[in-house]
């Protein structure tokens, strides 16, 4: 590949794929499959209780912190703002972040490209490019699959090899619940830390361990305990923050770093709070305690079938490990797939009842589903299984099969993906009450720990206990109490619990901010019935501008579409 001629004087400009995304349209959007991850594949039969809410593109804001050309960042374009960035400035290139399902909009938004800005060098990234002759497709110049830093980094003539930046980044925006939309003051949300990227266990329906080589393989951006600290506490500084989602897919398998990280926070008397991915094998390399002075606050965690063969799983009670770290204020959210190979009709909604039966605090339920790119799809295409006539834009595994199971319809295949939804809210109740409680479990074993950092931390997870969450408690009681009582009644003693645990202010505000609650969750439940959606907002956001001498317009200018992105 050859440099750009211009090389770090490039006008580079950087978009993910234009909304709106919660609905059915031609260039692949389904309302089934939202722009929201927890609404969208944890909490999307809570109803009014689901939580909602949006996640920035963490990998072309990496890109663009880490090149010295005058960079734009258009994240959740419509496809207006795409067409009015591209007329008001003359980009040298046009980068395209996609996922799989989105590739009707890449395909639109590489067209419009060629219309409005006909010189500049199309670049597509991201797991759309996983996608079997995708090059005759889409109309681009380039497709980068894997670790798009350096590979931008060697077209613009920049060093390659030169240590990762950090952009700073908050883990979501937009956050709401129970017909709220949830203050988001400053530090109120964690950040977003990306210390590696691609997945050593290798699970083969597994994207995303396939997109950064297979099995086995994966790009650390930051080694050493010492350097995560130093990202760490550089977010900190910035974005006043205390909590930290690790975007990392098995973060506490790599011990040397996590407890490298755990003896600088211990220095410099750090009591923060992460949010980490872990296979349960992986967990068990640590005590409670371990995990407890690490601050892990949050776990997702794999709990596939116990008849399944993944390696992550391996001698695991996941059954007694997950009720260990609820215990210790740990909580989870589940990930089960639906529809392995030894499903059948008779026996799968057991193997659901029992994914249920870890209670925890989420639950995401996924379709068994290969995904072009993945050991699983080529498995399937060589076994001709594959189905016809199943759009790309479909294939995201919350809807049906896109292959031929050996017991289970597609139509099936959605039926019990959906009953697995609603079983576990049955069952469990919303995952905010499930928080709540894990919350709880926590304060009540180490608000009075001999380590300050600990009871720091714990103290500041509960402050929420005292007002908010315990309105919203009392709104889910009154909610459930017709729906399913068994629930309200647990949900009723976990708030007089709370109650009784931080004292009459607590309990006024909850008397005072519950029945508002109860009101706008039942407002929501009305608007959700009436098929309500909610999307993010577009973000611009610019660098290196100044350096270059170049004018950037505050944000682009939303002029009405013409010709050029008429059909």
């Amino acid at each position: 590949m050859k440099p750009h001629p211009k090389r770090s004087n490039a006008r580079i400009l950087l978009a993910s794929v234009f909304g709106p995304y919660a609905q059915d349209d031609e260039f692949g959007s389904r309302k089934i499959n939202p722009m929201e991850l927890y609404h969208n594949q944890v909490t999307r039969e809570q109803g009014p209780f689901s939580l909602r809410m949006f996640h920035r593109s963490w990998g072309i804001l990496m890109i663009q912190k880490n090149i010295s050309a005058p960079c734009t960042v258009l994240d959740f374009p419509t496809r207006e703002a795409f067409a009015a960035e591209l007329r008001a400035h003359d980009y040298d290139v046009v980068g395209i972040s996609s996922i799989i399902v989105n590739v009707g909009k890449v395909r639109e938004m590489c067209r419009m490209v060629r219309e409005i800005s006909p010189r500049a060098t199309i670049v597509v990234g991201g797991h759309v490019t996983a996608i079997p002759g995708v090059e005759q497709m889409v109309d681009a110049d380039h497709f980068v699959k894997g670790d798009g830093i350096a590979w931008m980094r060697r077209y613009l003539g920049e060093d390659v090899d030169a240590p990762v930046r950090h952009p700073e980044i908050v883990s979501g925006f937009g956050a709401r619940a129970l017909g709220i939309k949830l203050p988001q003051s400053e530090g109120s949300t964690a950040a977003t830390i990306i210390p590696s990227v691609g997945c050593p266990m290798g699970c083969n329906f597994c994207t995303t361990s396939a997109f950064f080589g297979g099995k086995g393989r994966y790009l650390n951006f930051y080694d050493s305990g010492e350097e995560l600290f130093r990202v760490m506490s550089d977010m900190e500084a910035k974005l006043k923050v205390r909590s930290f989602f690790m975007m990392d897919e098995n973060f506490l398998l790599h011990k040397r770093r996590a407890m490298e990280l755990l003896a600088h926070m211990k220095r410099e008397n750090k009591a923060w709070a992460l949010y980490v991915f872990s296979s349960a094998n992986a967990i068990r390399q640590y005590t409670m305690r371990e995990l407890v002075e690490i601050g892990v606050s949050w776990v997702w965690m794999g709990l596939e079938s116990p008849r399944s063969s993944y390696v992550k799983l391996k001698d695991s009670d996941t059954l007694k490990l997950t009720a260990e770290l609820r215990r210790h204020g740990i909580k989870l959210l589940g990930s089960t797939i639906v529809g392995l190979e030894h499903h059948t009709p008779e026996n799968i909604r057991g193997e659901i009842e029992y994914a249920v039966s870890h209670d925890t605090d989420f639950h995401q339920f996924m379709l068994y589903t290969p995904v072009p790119g993945t050991p699983l799809y080529f498995e399937m295409v060589e076994q001709g299984r594959m189905l016809d006539g199943v759009e790309l834009a479909d294939i995201h595994g919350q809807d049906k099969f896109n292959f031929a199971h050996a017991a289970i319809s597609r139509d099936q295949s959605k039926e019990l993906l959906d009953w697995a939804f609603r079983r576990d809210y049955e069952r469990n109740g919303p995952s905010i009450y499930r928080i709540c409680r894990t919350i709880m479990e926590g304060w009540r074993r180490y608000k009075n720990d001999p380590d300050p950092r600990v009871r720091a931390r714990f103290e500041w997870e509960a402050r929420s206990l005292r007002d908010g969450y315990a309105a919203a408690l009392w709104a889910m009681e009154k909610h459930l109490r017709a729906s399913n009582e068994a629930v309200s009644r647990k949900v009723r003693a976990l708030r007089e619990e709370i109650g009784r645990e931080f004292g009459l202010l607590s309990r006024v505000v909850t008397a005072l901010a519950g029945p508002v609650v109860a009101w706008t969750a039942k407002r929501e439940a009305r608007r959700l019935d009436e098929g309500r959606t909610y999307e993010p907002e577009t973000i611009i956001e610019r660098s290196n501008w100044d350096r270059h001498n170049l004018i950037a317009l505050p944000e682009a200018v939303d002029v009405p579409l013409d010709a050029v992105v008429a059909r």
